[in-house]
């Protein structure tokens, strides 16, 4: 039963693949009659525990609300979807973001539970350590427009280079992952050498110091409550 359950969680799952926009698509037919087997399925194990467990415990049971709710909105979704699909209208199918419901909530799957949990729970642990780096990330991109916003520099592209204060945020946050390193520092490299101490500067704090100290944190209070649960 559970290697059952899993297989159709994951077939559902992978339907994301094939319905439009699709890397592969499929014809609407095939992949609403998958997602149809895949709700009985589900709606079949849902009654199997219901018959081995007592009326009470089951219907107080959030899981079995939980899985109960997703496979009506998926119909639902799935039958006004076809519907307006009948007579040309373009929609969306809104259900798919519900599917993951599924792999979380059946009984099978306890220790996907408990990582979630853990990941809950360590959530407000890490706001200090995120909010400060954040307000480091806002600082800085606050003395980047200052020094580079009306120096008129330009990147490799033509386009105006650190003017805008929230592209220079989306810019430095892209940078403490290295991503986009060195390309978005060199047009002010090119107008002067000194500049390279300020990004130097920039991920010294934030890449080396803030997410070490982030992953740190996010670590061992993860591991923490995964041991508590």
């Amino acid at each position: 039963m559970r290697t059952a359950t899993y297989f159709f969680i994951f077939l559902n799952l992978s339907l994301a693949v094939f319905e439009e926009p699709a890397v592969y698509p499929l014809p609407f037919l095939v992949t609403s009659l998958v997602e149809v087997l895949c709700l009985l399925v589900f709606f079949g194990r849902l009654t199997h525990y219901a018959k081995v467990t007592l009326r009470d415990v089951f219907w107080k049971d959030t899981k079995n609300i939980c899985i109960m709710v997703a496979i009506l909105l998926s119909l639902t979704d799935l039958a006004i979807y076809g519907v307006l699909r009948m007579y040309n209208v373009r929609s969306i199918r809104w259900s798919r973001i519900v599917r993951p419901i599924f792999l979380i909530n059946f009984a099978e799957s306890r220790q996907i539970r408990r990582a979630f949990r853990s990941i809950r729970n360590t959530l407000p642990e890490i706001t200090y350590v995120f909010l400060l780096f954040m307000f480091s990330l806002l600082m800085f991109s606050l003395m980047a427009l200052k020094l580079f916003g009306e120096r008129n520099l330009q990147t490799a592209e033509g386009l105006p280079y650190f003017r805008n204060y929230l592209e220079i945020v989306f810019d430095l946050y892209v940078l403490v992952t290295t991503a986009n390193s060195p390309d978005v520092m060199m047009p002010a490299f090119d107008f002067s050498s000194w500049y390279a101490l300020f990004f130097i500067a920039f991920v010294i704090v934030n890449t080396y110091i803030f997410m070490s100290l982030f992953l740190a944190v996010v670590y061992n209070n993860y591991k923490k409550h995964l041991k508590v649960i």
